[in-house]
């Protein structure tokens, strides 16, 4: 049976770029602990409408985990579709992920890391 999905909202006090990544780091560790498969990691696009500092540092530091195979994958949300490939293989890992209202949104604040 597929593992649980987790939310995870590191962006809602507004936090420095460094504090936002620790959050991050934190709440990986802590969610692989419980058994999670995955974690919807909402960071944000960021207020200029141009694509956040912490959503760039985030995209940036799970990208880095899962070259050291510490994640099997991440998701950006705007590929978060049936229609991407590592979306449908995370499908097999976490069957929550196909009733996330973010399926097929594309949206750019969110960030689907794979356990």
């Amino acid at each position: 049976m597929a593992g649980a999905l987790r939310e995870v909202n590191i962006k809602s006090d507004m936090p420095i770029v460094d504090e936002a990544i620790k959050r991050i780091a934190f709440q990986i560790r802590t969610c692989k602990f419980s058994g999670a498969a995955a974690v919807k990691i909402i960071h944000g696009y960021g207020s200029t409408g141009k694509g956040g500092k912490i959503r760039t540092a985030a995209r940036q530091y799970l990208e880095s985990q899962k070259s050291k195979k510490l994640i099997r994958d991440c998701i950006a949300g705007e590929d978060f579709s049936i229609f991407n490939e590592a979306t449908r293989r995370a499908f097999s890992l976490c069957d929550e992920l196909r009733y996330d209202h973010d399926l097929e949104q594309y949206n750019n604040g969110i960030t689907i890391v794979i356990l």
